[in-house]
């Protein structure tokens, strides 16, 4: 199924423009300046991994001949319901994150003299959906899609998240989270990644790579372009002799 997505992309990438508008995907940074989500290993925001990756996201959606609708880059979109009115009319939402964990599995340590904590029991990326979604088909497909070619990229997805979440498709790291309002108050197929844990002390460090990061951005990239194009090619009407 994978592979087949991935080659109706590229046949669809040679004459994209000259058929149809190209699909558009909104990329939302999630959290913002004041509220900068979970906190680094070594004490670095949320926010700031985000801010980096979706830009990178953008980017290489861009270079596979898609349009961007960027929302929440500057950081000052506070309002969770305001995320998915500025995505309207977007074929595609995908809410960049980066991941921590429970206290209960962090411990203490020192970085530049200050006290941070980490984990060495959680790392990897997920990619969550949600079952109230109003387009849950598209939403599995692409998240199933982005998935595996993170995988084939060599990225890891997280197990951990069958502690809390059931699983849609958790060999490529996809699982269920009903009740997340950037998930379920779209109107649109919609995805929330979580590219990897930053309270992981060799996690963090890989996170902040810039090869890295344009590998998984571009991972992240292609698996989307692919899910979208093959659903056009899936819905479009056949042609008669």
């Amino acid at each position: 199924m994978i592979i087949r997505l991935l080659s109706i992309f590229a046949s669809f990438c040679l004459y994209t423009a000259a058929v149809a508008a190209p699909p558009l995907v909104a990329v939302d940074i999630g959290h913002t300046l004041t509220d900068s989500g979970a906190i680094s290993a070594r004490g670095r925001s949320e926010f700031s991994f985000n801010q980096v990756l979706g830009r990178q996201v953008a980017d290489a959606l861009l270079s596979r001949q898609l349009e961007v609708r960027e929302v929440n880059f500057a950081g000052d979109i506070a309002s969770l319901y305001a995320r998915p009115l500025a995505a309207a009319g977007s074929d595609f939402f995908i809410s960049i994150h980066h991941d921590s964990i429970g206290e209960a599995y962090l411990k203490p340590w020192q970085w530049e003299g200050k006290a941070q904590a980490y984990t060495d029991v959680k790392r990897g990326f997920g990619i969550f959906v949600s079952a109230n979604n109003p387009d849950l088909a598209t939403s599995l497909r692409c998240a199933s899609t982005i998935g595996a070619v993170l995988r084939r990229a060599g990225f890891e997805p997280s197990p951990w998240h069958k502690r809390k979440h059931f699983p849609a498709d958790a060999e490529n790291g996809v699982w269920y989270y009903d009740n997340l309002v950037v998930l379920y108050r779209t109107t649109l197929p919609a995805v929330l990644f979580e590219a990897g844990v930053i309270k992981h002390r060799d996690e963090e460090l890989e996170l902040l790579d810039p090869e890295r990061q344009a590998r998984m951005a571009d991972a992240v990239a292609t698996g989307i372009a692919a899910c979208l194009f093959a659903g056009r090619d899936e819905a479009a009407p056949e042609k008669s002799d």
